[in-house]
């Protein structure tokens, strides 16, 4: 394997955490600097989230097409790109521009970044795709208290002209790997087959790609859910802000340990089986969320669910990358990924147009039917699979 192979992957890992959650935690900032409302930034968040949908789709298509390495050095100029213009801009029709740009980037590089991470990582699917997710973890988890530290400390277009020059860091390093060696750790040393060998129709009547996308589909608002209204949440349970902050930097510590964990412990053959235990214990935590009262319980759902959300993306994309061939590998990730923002941003939706009307909590019985269908989705797994 080249030896750049790894740091380029890790590295592509770290800066689609970053980019998941810059946004987030410049809101405040950026709000100020262009002089709109809460509104118009929620525009600019939307927005990023809208332009994944349609673009992760079209960086599978050019990932199979062009190869992962095209579309990795693509994906680093333009989150460079992106993140220059919101530096500089004074207008909201600048700053949408940005966000676009930075909705598509992320979108290319997380296509590509998971393609490759089999091969960066050798050993069991479900270690690679658990390992590699510890590091996406800590991108987004290093984000917001890096930027609340340093935004304490200087101006916003510095800090984005910086972090700028460094999310070139994939796209260099790209340059340098030779990406038929890289794949040779997957192809045994023979040369990928040709995007043509497996047809679009052909990747369409796999069934476990749309069974991975429905799984998708149902969990990702589980942990967007979480993430975006915890604090909230516990704040209901009579629990400080401060407080209930620190909870939730918890909850994705113990997110991103569950990873970790299942990597390195999870035998081949145990995914999906693994999931069903998974699954009913994210109805479990939903349940507890939605029916439990006080501040003990409350701090031990947010914890909970960090520790049974963690390990189900990385043994769902496990499942995908080992269901469909390597050719077919950017075309079948935009499809789950694409799928996979539908249900988070709609399901999120509904839970907070509940919450608007009954509260957060009980807004969570959203959330608990969302479980429910992952439920559903792990034992179909086990059927599809034998």
């Amino acid at each position: 394997m080249n030896v750049l192979a790894q740091p380029m992957t890790i590295a592509g890992l770290l800066v689609t955490g970053i980019g998941v959650a810059l946004l987030g935690s410049i809101k405040l900032s950026l709000a100020r600097r262009l002089q709109i409302d809460e509104a118009r930034i929620g525009g600019l968040v939307s927005a990023f989230g809208f332009t994944i949908i349609p673009m992760i789709l079209v960086s599978g298509f050019l990932a199979d097409h062009f190869g992962q390495k095209t579309v990795i050095i693509v994906g680093s100029i333009l989150m460079a790109l992106g993140m220059f213009i919101l530096s500089r801009t004074n207008s909201y029709g600048a700053a949408l521009v940005s966000v676009l740009l930075l909705g598509s980037a992320w979108s290319a590089l997380v296509n590509a970044i998971n393609a490759i991470v089999p091969s960066a990582f050798p050993g069991t699917m479900a270690y690679a795709t658990n390992l590699s997710n510890v590091f996406f973890g800590i991108g987004a988890f290093i984000t917001p208290i890096g930027l609340s530290y340093l935004l304490k400390r200087m101006n916003l277009p510095p800090i984005l002209t910086v972090l700028g020059i460094l999310v070139l860091i994939p796209g260099v390093l790209a340059f340098a790997v030779d990406f038929s060696q890289l794949f040779a750790v997957e192809t045994g040393g023979t040369a990928i087959p040709s995007v043509e060998e497996t047809t679009l129709g052909e990747l369409l009547m796999n069934p476990m790609l749309w069974l991975c996308s429905l799984g998708m589909f149902f969990y990702s608002p589980l942990e967007a859910s979480m993430g975006a209204w915890s604090t909230t949440y516990l704040g209901n349970q009579g629990i400080s802000e401060d407080t209930a902050l620190k909870w939730l930097s918890g909850f994705w510590l113990a997110f991103m340990l569950t990873r970790l964990i299942t990597a390195f412990t999870i035998s081949e053959g145990a995914e999906t089986t693994v999931l069903i235990v998974l699954s009913l214990l994210c109805a479990a935590v939903m349940a507890m969320v939605v029916w439990g009262r006080g501040a003990a319980v409350g701090k031990s759902a947010v914890i909970g669910a960090g520790l049974v959300f963690g390990p189900v993306f990385p043994l769902i994309l496990a499942l995908l990358l080992t269901s469909v061939a390597l050719e077919a590998r950017g075309r079948a990730i935009g499809i789950f990924f694409a799928i996979g923002a539908i249900g988070w941003t709609v399901i999120p939706a509904m839970i907070g147009a509940k919450a608007k009307k009954e509260g957060v909590q009980r807004g969570f019985i959203v959330g608990v039917g969302s479980a429910i269908g992952l439920i559903v989705v792990s034992f179909l797994f086990m059927y599809q699979l034998g």
